[in-house]
């Protein structure tokens, strides 16, 4: 008996595991794309029951149900705001080639806000002079502070940031901070308490806690870097509340820009809206929605993206701005993880004559991510995409340009993570001269990177391109 019961758990066991394979092959492919779904099946293939815990924790980008129905609500909240941003005579639709004409209204579907004229935009490459020019317009700020960053930490820079709130609240002036919970774990329990202790109203985003039935899952995180002072004055790009060297290994290199005008109202309304994610606390609109005046020229646009927007990720838009380009695209991201249809938008792009650009960054902080990049050089080098590795830092910034007629800039990586999992932020800018701007930004990129030469990477060892493609078939995962 105990022979037969010996012989029957591995049996058992054997069932199992193809019981939840076949059971995957039906389950996977709905609602997720082909490069997703080979990922998990060949998960699912080799490791069932690990596949299948990680799965119920992570397989569906979906928040849980409190979350969602908190969402349901959110044209409630928003509509004061949204009237607020329609009814301002800044609306104003780009000038633009037919080839682009659509970008903006691809904008207003996928994120609810329109163009709007009258802004203006500055770039700001320099690190610790983003954090001093961030503290310097708390210090001016009469109304209120409004802060939503990835990593808000208590290092140097951080704290300049926080004793500048301490001394905004001490004006009587209202400040609020969001703060992702996993970004900032090293940091959040000293800064939410210098914070709470000096006035300022901080809350963690997506806390997460097993033990609580409010957990939020680990792999979806607000991955925003917003500023907003006096509903003037706004912040967006890739750079967070921390010192350049926070990671041991690399240094941060990033870029931010600057905006005052009307498009700062959406930024606002997009800070409003995690506020009430989080804290369910509906935030006076009158206060924090003032009649815009007109600072430049720029027409501007926002686009919010993430889980709970299901229909605005931000790949459908640098996809179609892709495939309207006619004579250059540069894109700039630290992480390059494509799906297929912008991977064949590139390579299209290529063959209609469009002088294609990709910088990235050779200095890496996830080696498993940069394995998994790498995968794709050949055939982007196959088709004549240009690939620049820059040299000595941690190239973080996140930004592209189409034409020298569209530029977007904010906080989304070009991988699986930022167009799926992860709550993103994007400012696009229709303007030529401040699209110049960004391409002497660029140039300065390339002239401090190395050009990938396709034939000595065709010529790298086979040990390099299995370690990569194996990495590649995880990427959906990552």
């Amino acid at each position: 008996m105990s022979l037969i019961s010996a012989l029957s758990w591995p049996l058992l066991y054997l069932v199992s595991e193809w019981a939840i394979r076949l059971l995957m092959l039906v389950i996977i492919p709905f609602r997720r794309s082909p490069e997703a779904a080979k990922g998990w099946l060949l998960f699912f293939f080799f490791l069932p029951w690990p596949a299948l815990f990680l799965y119920v924790l992570i397989g569906r980008p979906n928040y849980p149900r409190w979350r969602r129905d908190r969402f349901a609500r959110m044209p409630q909240v928003l509509k004061p705001a949204r009237n607020k941003i329609r009814d301002v005579t800044a609306q104003q639709l780009p000038d633009l080639p037919g080839n682009l004409v659509q970008a903006a209204t691809l904008i207003e579907k996928l994120g609810q806000f329109p163009s709007l004229g009258g802004n203006r935009a500055e770039l700001l490459p320099d690190y610790a002079g983003t954090i001093d020019r961030i503290v310097a317009d708390i210090d001016r700020a009469r109304s209120h502070v409004h802060l939503l960053f990835y990593i808000f930490a208590d290092d140097r820079s951080g704290r300049a940031v926080i004793e500048a709130l301490v001394r905004a609240v001490d004006r009587g002036v209202a400040c609020r901070v969001l703060i992702d919970a996993l970004g900032s774990r090293a940091w959040a329990p000293r800064v939410i308490a210098a914070l709470e202790a000096s006035g300022v109203a901080v809350h963690l985003v997506l806390p997460v806690n097993l033990l609580r039935r409010r957990s939020a899952r680990a792999d979806l995180r607000n991955h925003r870097k917003i500023a907003v002072i006096d509903g003037e004055i706004g912040y967006a790009g890739s750079q967070n509340i921390v010192n350049a060297d926070f990671n041991p290994r690399v240094t941060n290199q990033e870029l931010v820009v600057r905006v005052t005008g009307p498009i700062v109202l959406e930024l606002q309304a997009v800070f409003v809206a995690d506020w009430f994610l989080e804290t369910e606390e509906v935030l006076d609109a009158m206060a924090l929605f003032p009649e815009p005046r007109s600072t430049g020229t720029i027409v501007a646009q926002v686009l919010p993206s993430g889980p709970d927007y299901p229909e605005a990720g931000v790949e459908r838009l640098v996809e179609a701005l892709v495939h309207g380009a006619r004579r250059r695209v540069v894109i700039t991201t630290p992480y390059f993880i494509p799906n297929e249809a912008l991977l064949h938008a590139l390579e299209t792009a290529v063959l209609r004559g469009v002088d294609v650009h990709l910088v990235l960054s050779r200095p890496v902080d996830q080696i498993l991510v940069s394995l998994a990049q790498k995968s794709y050089y050949a055939e982007l080098l196959e088709a004549g995409v240009r690939i620049h590795l820059y040299r000595d830092k941690l190239l973080h910034a996140k930004h592209l340009t189409i034409d020298n007629r569209v530029s977007l800039i904010g906080s989304s990586n070009i991988d699986m993570r930022s167009f799926t999992l992860n709550s993103e932020v994007s400012l696009v800018l229709f303007d030529r001269e401040f699209n110049a701007h960004l391409r002497e930004e660029q140039e300065r990129y390339f002239a401090a990177s190395d050009t990938v030469d396709p034939e000595t990477w065709r010529r790298r060892s086979l040990a390099s391109k299995t370690v990569e493609n194996i990495a590649r078939m995880l990427s959906p995962l990552l």
